[in-house]
């Protein structure tokens, strides 16, 4: 009896095994078939053989994120008082008005003001709340800083300088480079070399052996730098707390993003810094003057996050230094300044790239309270520039900014040829799916044609 109960139990046990083994293989089988279904571009590349295709855009990077805020310095920068101390306005006393006026003629703001101001001035640290905790990457790569300038007022050059270094962490900054188009001013020969070589050693000066213009000055200096990334500012800027880490982040992440920061006020007469508003995308009119289109709604969930814009303002922005030669750098044949910013913009987009401004890198930048500097003497270069952009890169949306613009007709754009021939090698878009996909609601804001007047005809 017992052996006959003992032999009933060990075929039940392999009946059992049989039924738990079968049943593992089908739910095995169930789980990969359901892996090919989900993951389909995973399991071809598993199953065919093929190697999984890199995103070649994208720098190697680990996730790990940093604080990069530099709390001591930020501490420092509280505690301090004085002329124009924490970016509020500064009141030049009696008896200066012959200096002031004579120093205003040839800056076109009150360069005596910023005398009085230090050099390492504090400035409010007016980002957004959520800026503030925000961490980052903690491979970032490596900075060169080029800064142009044409006799720029000399305390305001050094604090430009010194507040890029001062505000940011020092191992992502390989190097400013102050590029000196030509100026006249002594002070800034031998006194500016003097205070470089002693407070900023990683400041070096280029000097053109003519006058260049804007854009071909940050030209020499793109093609002096060493640095993973080309930062370009302008020469009467002062940056804000912490303001490399947010440029530099979507570089990490896709090498063909170009990044813009907040532009900030400074006031031409007081020195007071300010925000000029919390965002808005960048664009044009169809006679080329810049203009801005609001936030998108999406954009406005998150205050902190980078955001697509159309066009970029001037020339404060960071890109990728490789990409910006494979993009051909600037336009050398765009004269002194203007339509630079129009050229770059569409070459970036409409080339395979993107471009987004970083609400948490602020810069505060001085707008002249005029012109100082004499008219090159050139013609209408201006004009120009912007109908060698148009010819190149507007296709034929040109003829709306010819429809304003009828005397662009007549002037002659230069060699284009070279320009044609990149954009076609780098397989541009064009302007008609910029217009489409990235500028698409700036048509409702600066229609291409004017609607008619509503009536016409006298008031009787």
């Amino acid at each position: 009896m017992l052996k006959r109960n003992a032999r009933k139990f060990l075929k039940y046990l392999f009946f059992a095994s049989v039924i738990l083994i079968g049943g593992l293989v089908i739910l095995k089988s169930f789980i990969t078939v359901n892996d090919i279904d989900v993951n389909s571009i995973k399991s071809q590349e598993k199953y065919s053989g093929l190697p999984k295709a890199p995103n070649k855009h994208k720098i190697p990077s680990n996730d790990e994120k940093l604080d990069w805020h530099n709390y001591t310095q930020i501490n420092i920068e509280k505690n301090r008082k004085g002329p124009g101390e924490q970016g509020v306005a500064f009141y030049l006393p009696p008896g200066t008005e012959k200096r002031k006026d004579d120093l205003y003629k040839v800056n076109g703001f009150n360069g005596l003001a910023s005398d009085y101001i230090a050099i390492n001035r504090s400035i409010a640290d007016i980002r957004h709340k959520d800026c503030l905790k925000k961490k980052y990457l903690r491979n970032l790569l490596t900075a060169s800083i080029v800064v142009p300038f044409h006799n720029e007022h000399l305390s305001t050059l050094l604090r430009t300088a010194t507040s890029v270094i001062n505000r940011a962490p020092p191992e992502l900054i390989k190097e400013v480079i102050l590029v000196d188009d030509f100026s006249t001013k002594t002070e800034l020969k031998h006194e500016l070399e003097t205070y470089i070589k002693k407070y900023l050693p990683k400041v070096r000066v280029l000097r053109a052996s003519k006058r260049e213009g804007l854009i071909r000055a940050r030209l020499i200096g793109a093609k002096a730098a060493t640095g993973d990334v080309l930062i370009f500012l302008d020469s009467h800027t002062e940056a804000n707390i912490n303001w490399l880490p947010p440029l530099l982040e979507p570089i990490a992440q896709d090498r063909r993003t170009v990044v813009c920061p907040f532009i900030d006020v400074i006031d031409y007469e007081t020195f007071a810094y300010r925000a000029q508003d919390e965002g808005a995308r960048g664009s044009f009119d169809w006679e080329l003057y810049y203009k801005r289109l609001p936030l998108l709604p999406e954009d406005l969930k998150h205050p902190a996050e980078p955001f697509k814009s159309p066009v970029m303002a001037g020339g404060l922005f960071a890109i990728d230094r490789s990409y910006f030669w494979e993009l051909g750098g600037y336009d050398e044949g765009l004269d002194v300044w203007g339509g630079e910013q129009y050229e770059l913009s569409f070459k970036i987009w409409q080339c395979g790239g993107q471009m987004v401004d970083a609400p948490c890198s602020r810069i505060g930048h001085i707008y002249r309270k005029f012109p100082p500097f004499p008219n090159p003497g050139i013609g209408d270069f201006v004009g120009r520039n912007y109908k060698r952009v148009a010819e190149v890169w507007m296709d034929e949306y040109k003829e709306y900014l010819y429809l304003r613009r009828p005397h662009y007709r007549d002037l002659d754009p230069g060699d284009i040829s070279q320009q044609k021939a990149l954009r076609e090698r780098l397989k541009c878009k064009s302007f008609k799916w910029f217009m489409e996909e990235i500028a698409f609601d700036q048509p409702k804001k600066y229609p291409p044609i004017e609607p008619p007047n509503f009536a016409e005809g006298e008031v009787k």
